[in-house]
């Protein structure tokens, strides 16, 4: 099989969907990558920094209201929450009202982390955001919620 274009040539159009979607995937294999750099340079991930990020906004939040705020099921966050302790960045600590549910707070380990943007997937973002005026950061906002909801559609 030839490729369809030399190297040192521009991709060719696939028309705006296919572009598009080639653009997607581009992301998510660069979202992925700077994940698992993240993983060795920083010891989490790219979506365990996002959570301990969010822990470290809402000091206390459930594990639930984790779940609810990252669009998750409880199930898919239970094994990252546990990693996470097991690593000494989480606690996770019994609700005083409500022994069946669990809060979450940062231990030192993870409160390091959350200051710190560096080599992260969001360091990244805030540099594209001080490139992009707001109007263009909500326009890109704007399609990606509603490429999830007609994905979330399908299911």
């Amino acid at each position: 099989m030839t490729s369809p274009r030399p190297r040192d040539q521009a991709d060719p159009s696939l028309g705006p969907v296919l572009d598009f979607l080639r653009l997607i995937w581009e992301l998510d294999h660069a979202l992925q990558l700077r994940s698992k750099r993240m993983a060795k340079e920083l010891g989490v991930t790219g979506p365990q920094r996002l959570v301990l990020r969010i822990v470290g906004r809402f000091p206390s939040i459930t594990a639930g209201d984790l779940a609810s705020l990252l669009s998750l099921h409880p199930s898919t966050l239970t094994g990252m929450l546990q990693r996470l302790e097991r690593a000494g960045y989480l606690r996770r600590t019994s609700h005083p009202e409500d022994r069946r549910r669990v809060q979450l707070s940062l231990s030192e380990r993870g409160a390091a982390l959350d200051g710190s943007v560096a080599h992260t997937v969001e360091g990244a973002l805030e540099v594209v955001h001080r490139e992009l005026s707001e109007a263009e950061m909500a326009a890109a906002a704007k399609l990606l919620r509603a490429l999830k909801r007609e994905l979330d559609q399908m299911s």
